[in-house]
């Protein structure tokens, strides 16, 4: 088997969660659907109305998962990267939940999960619109700017090969694997 290649890359996975119909909630899927546009390797977008325990069941196929979501703040207030840390799995987890109790809960159905990052982008107008607001389009550039530094971090060799993958949701909420 001389032409054998391996894949030394982590599968990384990056959903921007939130209601694009109520202004700056959108950001999360914003932010998602523009990093799918650069088509680095290894690297899967979702763009979710928010996290549901079904999102357990593609977590756990991945090394590295990323969320993104946009919170409540001040025009001060920047761009927030944090580790996710594991929550209780005992507690009993709703129809919507935070990524901290969709990783647990992937963690005690699959035995594993993967190494996480939160990337909270400010928001100030949370009212109904399809609008973000100008803080809101500020600070997506800011969180690019951050989530392309943790790519770069997650990943060993610091590049990606030019294969990219987008995972594409349909209404039934399956998957599909396209190559672009």
């Amino acid at each position: 088997m001389d032409n054998v290649i391996i894949n030394t890359y982590p599968a990384i996975l990056l959903i921007g969660y939130g209601n694009e119909l109520r202004s700056d909630d959108g950001i999360g899927q914003r932010v998602s659907n523009l990093i799918a546009s650069w088509k680095l390797a290894n690297l899967y977008t979702l763009c979710v109305h928010q996290l549901t325990p079904e999102l357990a069941e593609i977590l756990v196929n991945f090394d590295v998962a990323i969320f993104v979501d946009a919170y409540p703040a001040t025009v001060e207030q920047d761009v927030q990267v944090s580790p996710i840390e594991l929550v209780d799995t005992t507690v009993t987890m709703g129809h919507s939940s935070n990524p901290s109790y969709l990783l647990a809960l992937t963690q005690a159905l699959y035995g594993r999960s993967p190494q996480a990052w939160w990337v909270t982008v400010p928001g100030v107008n949370f009212e109904l619109g399809e609008t973000l607001s100008p803080v809101a389009e500020q600070k997506i550039e800011v969180a690019l700017q951050e989530i392309n530094h943790l790519l770069k971090t997650v990943d060993s060799d610091g590049e990606y090969k030019p294969k990219y993958h987008h995972l594409a949701f349909g209404s039934s909420g399956f998957c599909s694997n396209q190559q672009e």
